[in-house]
């Protein structure tokens, strides 16, 4: 069977006609494809930026809790100063050595005063 010149180009234009289809099809879901990876990517920079901002928040609060650590040990390192100085006083006084005890009483004035 012998083919004429038209039938055998229709034959060709059919097959372009369907390369073409299939081209348009994998290009249009190639294209959804990217449009979902960017929505994706999006999403993850979002996500990305929020947790930089958590982890700079936790940062913040990191500093914040050694600042009161810092404050805290201070306040109890003199808080045992001072006891110190009141049982040194009470025992001053017990062996009635008045001049140590106002020698002392003198410096628990001054540490009090120096820590307003």
């Amino acid at each position: 069977m012998h083919f004429n010149k038209s039938q055998a180009e229709d034959r060709r234009q059919r097959r372009k006609k369907r390369r073409l289809a299939r081209l348009n099809r994998s290009m249009k879901k190639l294209r959804v494809e990217k449009d979902e990876i960017n929505k994706e990517q999006n999403n993850i920079k979002e996500v990305q930026g929020q947790l930089r901002e958590k982890l700079e928040a936790i940062d913040v609060e990191c500093e914040q809790l050694r600042q009161e650590t810092i404050m805290v040990t201070r306040q109890s390192v003199n808080t045992q100063i001072r006891l110190a100085l009141m049982f040194q006083i009470l025992k001053a006084r017990e062996k009635h050595d008045f001049s140590q005890a106002s020698h002392l009483t003198s410096a628990l004035r001054e540490l009090i005063a120096r820590e307003k």
